[in-house]
């Protein structure tokens, strides 16, 4: 899964994909309502690939997160995080990310996991197969030479 052309961009609601780049701008496509906005230098994007959730071990990569979220609630969140209380929120959270530092991820943050997750999904931009299932090239044999004329 390659979320490195999926952003964030600050003060926009949503997540943007690049669609290209001009002079001085790049293109974006809201994954929200389909429509292309220019972003330019001054914009404060983070692509989704670049972000982590705090844990109390070491931060994990927000793909990583996404699949927790996956294979404990499949593919739709299985409760209204919209309506959720900052309490349901950490509830809901602890049990996707049992590790999750409490107090350096807020409610806010945890409501985009999840928005961020289902939004993705429903548009078919996460995908959870596995990488061990890629053949891996086999290594060329070399050939011993033998000894001709005895």
């Amino acid at each position: 899964m390659d979320l490195s052309k999926i952003v964030s961009i600050s003060g926009k609601p949503g997540l943007y994909q690049i669609k290209s780049q001009a002079v001085g701008k790049i293109i974006m496509e809201s994954l929200v309502d389909g429509k292309c906005i220019p972003a330019f230098a001054h914009d404060r994007m983070s692509s989704l690939e670049e972000i982590s959730i705090f844990s109390t071990d070491e931060d994990r990569p927000l793909k990583e997160v996404f699949k927790m979220v996956h294979d404990k609630m499949g593919d739709n969140v299985d409760f209204d995080y919209k309506k959720a209380s900052p309490d349901e929120l950490r509830e809901k959270f602890a049990e996707v990310m049992p590790d999750y530092d409490e107090d350096a991820v807020y409610p806010s943050d945890m409501k985009k996991v999840f928005q961020w997750y289902q939004m993705l999904n429903d548009k078919g931009l996460l995908d959870f197969t596995e990488e061990e299932n890629k053949p891996e090239a086999e290594p060329e044999k070399a050939e011993v030479p033998t000894e001709k004329g005895e």
